[in-house]
């Protein structure tokens, strides 16, 4: 029995529905919902805001708050609507990327289940920030910057 028209039409099916609009977006808001979860939570806890802020040493603490809520809210709808997405994207890698060295400094921690923690979180989020370069490639290949 041949099977291959049938993997053939699975996977027509499946490249469909991975290449549909719909999925991209999704796509794009799911790698944004850090960005956007994050802000939001800000606003609603502004002095749990103020107190990451002061945490990582930032000052003027509610200057860095106010400028780290708008920066992420606004990076994340470039990215979701696709108006200067590549600039979107390329500003959430940097921000990632810088975050990640400043939060998570693994390698400061004694051994244990904190540092573990910590150096998978460093590990995933230079991953997202790889994956923001890799939208803003694509955006600037296909010529789609607004």
């Amino acid at each position: 029995m041949d099977h291959s028209s049938s993997t053939g039409r699975l996977g027509a099916l499946l490249a469909g529905a991975v290449a549909a609009p719909a999925t991209r977006s999704l796509a794009l808001l799911a790698l944004c919902a850090a960005y956007i979860q994050g802000p939001l939570t800000k606003i609603f806890d502004f002095n749990g805001a103020i107190a990451e802020m002061e945490h990582f040493g930032l000052h003027p603490t509610t200057f860095f708050a106010v400028a780290v809520i708008a920066f992420e809210l606004a990076a994340s709808a470039m990215v979701v609507s696709g108006f200067g997405r590549w600039a979107g994207a390329l500003a959430l890698a940097g921000f990632t990327f810088i975050a990640t060295l400043v939060a998570l400094r693994f390698w400061e921690m004694p051994s244990g289940m904190d540092r573990m923690m910590a150096t998978n979180a460093f590990f995933e989020h230079l991953g997202l920030a790889g994956a923001f370069v890799i939208v803003a490639t694509i955006d600037i290949a296909k010529g789609t910057s607004k």
